[in-house]
């Protein structure tokens, strides 16, 4: 039998986690799993009651005669206390903050000062800085100093979420990491040096990689596959060294932790009371802390009559645990969801369960101690032990019992992952124009300060919503709406700080404005006809890019030129979305982080733009389509030959066209349905997918209509019920491009874009688009690893939730491919993928679920989502070789389009072609080889000395954080996009003169490397080397080669982060 073990406990989201683990809570606080079978409160499936009392005891008995972990010596527990604080899910930041978040540290600083003994470990920095900012008196401020100091303080992780590990992307994992690092080593001169992973939902291989080049000695996960978890710990397998890169391999590896069944929180059921154990504080109260100070569920306090009985718990507890690892050094987590609000009940009870197993450890053979994890970390290591090494083979994905399959929230609350990621695109390219700009107009009307703020509201929005509660889509309506509001108001102060830069450099006289706009389908040109309408844009990417953007209009005939007045490709055609506007394709060409302006025009003369003709096709009834005498279609640029099949209005095949390789390929839309009584069996939910059975084609009939230009051609596939409705829920928008002589049209002519319009779906109801081919994958699917790496993922068969099981998680990339072709998929945000077929991949586009739960419907988790999703991915199909070199490049492309903004200058002439310059925001455009991405091109602002001892020193006198922001302080990362052996020479090193590179922005005067997130010296950076059987020897390690003469060489997969000074600073 397995029982449930909460993601909370105390507070409780029964979020299940580890497989076999007490129940953590009584009933009405725990959330129970789907599925009728089911017990609240966590008894084992079937069971009816708590195991009887003598039963409890006999098992107490037993543990105290086991022998002490293989003759190991005496164990030693090491008792590590924290507060497990979700930036989000069910309640709101501002509502935990004033239900408990702010007591937590208010409470804890005050009690660890009183017992020198005592430890806490503090996680995530939202909370923190938010008391630190708002809540901390003075005294607090100082005894956080003290406490750190003496070691009994511990940050780990120090990021500003715990960010989950599935559905976010690399970028973004860095840049939480890198905010949280900033402000914990400016206010206090430390560097986290220990993860603590235990509630994302999956552990990727990624993950290992990032906190290795951060600088952490240990990386500690929970969340694996319940039957993995219990294996690994049947045979001492739960700690290891991990090889995340298999590029990077052993020079960014590090030793992972892998928590055994009874994860983060303190077992809780206790053989002599009906309330949880080890919880003197009980459970966190909502909307308002109890002006009493009484929680429910407040443990048994120790008392002389029942501390025996406490310590035998927990001395048994201790002993369980000791089995499955290979060391006497026991981690045990003390806390759980929400806890330590009020610390003093918990350590005073704590203080005398820890005295008296330590006054009794012969006879317990024990010993406890509080702890954190840097303490317990430096134990294994001291042990000098040989591990084993772990591959690059993440942990995904992760099951909690045969049909508890957390496969779903790769694509729950889709509109939200779909904005969390057009965010971090925007910060990307506001990072970038507003360093240029600083960096070349030093002297501008523009208030820097401010517009480090304005950067800054989008780099928190973007940090706090990689939460594993958040762009998971497992979060509550309300929390949901706080996230996107934070999303969108960031969002609107970049897009003003770009466009007042604009404005700046343009000398735009006062009547003048710059509308911003990105990727939104209501931002046209507005229509004052006295002054000239510009579209302006900006390439975030640091290469040189061909490609087509798109804006409303009001006209049909219309006319784009460039600054100087000539024409540019384009073509108008009419909206999919709209009667009364149309679409404006306009062909750009824009160096790297440059921007230029388009000037767009009613017809007036000759140079007008192409007009996109639609012809549409008579509806097709799908089931009665007649295979034999069939009519192709065909849509062709220079790369493709796209048929589609007029009996059914459905794709037929793809030529591509230099191989001249056929692949049949067909697409249609299916659901899955699935249940939402639990007293019926499974459920699915935010985190879950458990279908009832196969997917089931949605629609009977297609409608087709076909817009063709001389530029563009767009294949509008409506997807009906019957061939009499109406309405349809599903629809495929398919763009095929041909780029004129002269222009450097590769990436554009190698993609097939296709936009989905799916939504409002029935209740209960998982939308899928199925791509079926006819290559032999033997049913191999490929995806990526938060768009840094590639994970294989085999079809796996199981005795149950088969199809469940195979769904991974696609951040960017997908693919299938035989011995000799490739079909990929690129994405622009997270999506549930998997191959249930031979030649098939499919997409979980969206999902709408409502179940009886009770504990989903008290806590409104039940993903009731209405919406109308538009999710865009690009097709890509060729040999091995040529999608080798066209995905790294065009995946960026599709991540990083151009930011459009709409202007209007008056009077502004075609400038003449020395002028032209002036568009790149600082005179020569910046540009990298295309096996590198330049990742990071930002101005952090922070105040804080790069010099250690330096920084350490004025923390020490009081003197951190005087005056303004830095704004000397380049951030410079670049990365390596290709695995070594991929590619015969894209996988080659790279040599990269930084002051070259750099040179439109000024002279390079230093360059310092240091660590991901900047807090390190490389030079001084010396992480842990543990030993293994491949590496005999235990040392540190220091792998990085740094630079000389500002020329740097970039191997395969290395992310190179670097502060950069200009002369004139």
């Amino acid at each position: 039998m397995r029982d449930i073990h909460p993601k909370s406990t105390p507070g409780g989201k029964c979020k299940a986690a580890p497989p076999d683990a007490p129940a953590l809570l009584p009933a009405p606080e725990r959330r129970c799993r789907a599925g009728g079978t089911r017990k609240c409160g966590g008894e084992p499936r079937g069971a009816a009651m708590r195991p009887p009392l003598l039963v409890l005891l006999l098992l107490l008995l037993l543990f105290s005669l086991l022998p002490r972990a293989d003759g190991r010596g005496e164990l030693r527990a090491f008792v590590v206390a924290h507060s497990h604080m979700d930036v989000g899910w069910v309640y709101t930041v501002q509502e935990s903050m004033h239900a408990y978040a702010a007591n937590v540290y208010t409470s804890v600083v005050e009690e660890l000062i009183k017992g020198k003994h005592r430890k806490f470990i503090a996680v995530e920095q939202e909370f923190f800085r938010l008391w630190w900012d708002a809540v901390a008196t003075d005294m607090h401020k100082q005894q956080v100093h003290q406490l750190l100091q003496e070691g009994r303080l511990e940050f780990v992780i120090g990021g500003q979420v715990m960010h989950d590990e599935a559905v976010t992307l690399i970028d973004d994992q860095i840049l939480q990491l890198t905010e949280g690092h900033g402000f914990l080593y400016e206010t206090f001169g430390i560097r986290p040096q220990f993860s603590w992973h235990v509630d994302p939902f999956g552990a990727s291989a990624t993950t290992p990689t990032l906190f290795a080049l951060a600088g952490f000695n240990a990386h500690l996960i929970s969340r694996i596959d319940y039957d993995l978890k219990a294996n690994m710990q049947k045979n001492k397998k739960l700690q290891f060294v991990w090889q995340g890169s298999p590029s990077l391999s052993e020079r960014q590896e590090i030793f992972t932790h892998v928590m055994d069944q009874y994860s983060y929180c303190t077992p809780s059921q206790i053989p002599f009371s009906n309330r949880s154990g080890f919880y003197w504080n009980g459970i966190a109260a909502f909307p308002d802390p109890p002006k009493d100070g009484v929680y429910p569920n407040m443990s048994l306090p120790v008392t002389d009559t029942n501390i025996n009985l406490y310590a035998q718990t927990m001395v048994a507890n201790i002993k369980e645990r000791a089995a499955w690892f290979q060391t006497s050094d026991v981690l045990w987590p003390w806390g759980c969801d929400k806890q330590f609000f009020n610390a003093s009940v918990q350590y005073s009870n704590m203080d005398l369960l820890l005295d008296y197993i330590n006054k009794h450890s012969d006879e317990f053979g024990v010993t406890v101690q509080y702890a954190t994890v840097g303490d317990y970390f430096q134990a294994i290591y001291n042990r000098n032990l040989t591990w084993e090494i772990r591959d690059s083979q993440d942990f995904l994905p992760y099951s909690t019992e045969p049909f508890q399959a957390w496969t779903g929230f790769y694509t729950s609350r889709s509109t939200l992952k779909g904005i969390a990621r057009r965010a971090s695109s925007l910060l990307y390219a506001g990072e970038s124009f507003f360093t240029q700009y600083v960096r070349k107009h030093p002297a501008s009307s523009i208030c820097k300060c401010r517009a480090l703020r304005q950067l800054q509201s989008l780099r928190w929005a973007v940090s706090v919503v990689q939460h594993h509660d958040g762009i998971t889509g497992t979060e509550s309506p309300k929390v949901k709406d706080m996230y996107t509001n934070n999303l969108m108001y960031g969002m609107f102060n970049v897009k003003k700080l770009m466009a007042s830069i604009i404005m700046d450099m343009n000398n735009a006289k006062k009547n003048g404005e710059v509308y911003s706009s990105i990727y939104i389908n209501d931002s046209g040109i507005p229509g004052a006809p006295d002054v000239d309408q510009y579209v302006v844009v900006y390439n975030p990417l640091a290469w040189n890019i061909t490609t087509f953007v798109a804006v409303s209009v009001s006209h049909l005939e219309m006319s784009v030129y460039d600054e100087l007045g000539h024409s540019v490709p384009a073509q108008v055609q009419s909206s999919a979305e709209s009667h009364s506007t149309y679409d404006l394709y306009i062909l750009v060409e824009i160096s790297g982080l440059s921007y230029r302006k388009y000037n767009v025009k009613p017809l007036i003369g000759k140079q007008s733009a192409f007009i996109g003709r639609s012809v549409k096709y008579k509806r097709k009834d799908v089931t009665r389509a007649n295979q034999q005498n069939r009519q192709l279609l065909p849509v062709v640029n220079n790369c493709y030959q796209v048929l589609f099949d007029q009996n059914t209005n459905l794709m037929h095949s793809i030529t591509e066209r230099e191989s001249n390789q056929t692949v049949q390929l067909t697409q249609e839309f299916l659901e899955y349905h699935v249940n939402g009584d639990v007293m019926k069996g499974p459920i699915s939910d935010n985190y879950l997918f458990a279908p009832n059975a196969s997917a089931v084609p949605v629609s009977k009939a297609v409608g087709l209509e076909v817009v063709s230009g001389n530029l563009m051609t767009e294949i509008r596939q409506y997807f009906y019920s019957n061939v009499t409705s109406q309405d349809y829920i599903y629809a495929v928008y398919t763009r095929m491009y041909t780029v004129p002589e002269g222009y450097d049209g590769k990436l554009l002519c190698h993609r097939i874009e296709q936009e989905y319009s799916v939504g409002p779906l029935e209740l209960n109801r998982e939308g899928v688009l199925r791509t079926s081919t006819n290559l032999n994958t033997r049913q191999l699917l490929y995806t990526d690893s938060n768009g840094y790496q590639i994970q294989k993922r085999p079809f796996k068969a199981y005795v149950n939730n088969t199809v469940a099981r195979n769904y991974y998680p696609m951040v960017q990339t997908a693919y299938i491919e035989d011995d000799t072709t490739r079909l990929m998929l690129l994405a622009e945000r997270a999506h549930g993928v998997s191959s249930q077929g031979n030649g098939q991949v499919e997409v979980m586009l969206h999902r709408r679920l409502w179940n009886n739960l009770q504990w989903d419907l008290n806590y409104n988790l039940t993903l009731n989502d209405s919406s109308v999703v538009r999710p865009v991915i690009w097709l890509i199909l060729g040999t091995k070789s040529v999608t080798n070199i066209l995905y790294r490049t065009s995946g960026l492309a599709l991540e990083h389009r151009p930011v459009i903004m709409f202007g209007a200058f008056s009077g502004d002439k075609p400038k003449l072609p020395g002028q032209l310059q002036q568009n790149s925001v600082h005179g020569s455009p910046v540009t990298i080889p295309p096996n590198l991405h330049l990742q990071t091109l930002s101005i952090p602002g922070w105040r804080y000395s790069s010099n250690h001892a330096e920084q350490v020193h004025s923390i020490r006198l009081g003197k951190q954080k005087e005056g303004d922001a830095d704004f000397s302080r380049v951030l410079l990362r670049i990365r390596h996009l290709y695995e070594v052996g991929e590619d015969p020479v894209l996988s080659q090193p790279v040599m990269v003169n930084l002051k070259s590179l750099l040179k439109g922005l000024g002279s390079v005067m230093a360059v310092e490397e240091r660590s991901l997130t900047g807090t390190w010296d490389v030079n001084t950076l010396k992480r842990w080397k543990w030993k293994t059987a491949r590496y005999p020897s235990k040392g540190f390690s220091n792998s990085t080669e740094t630079s000389e003469n500002c020329i740097v060489t970039v191997h395969p997969k290395e992310i190179r982060t670097f502060f950069v000074y200009f002369q004139g600073q």
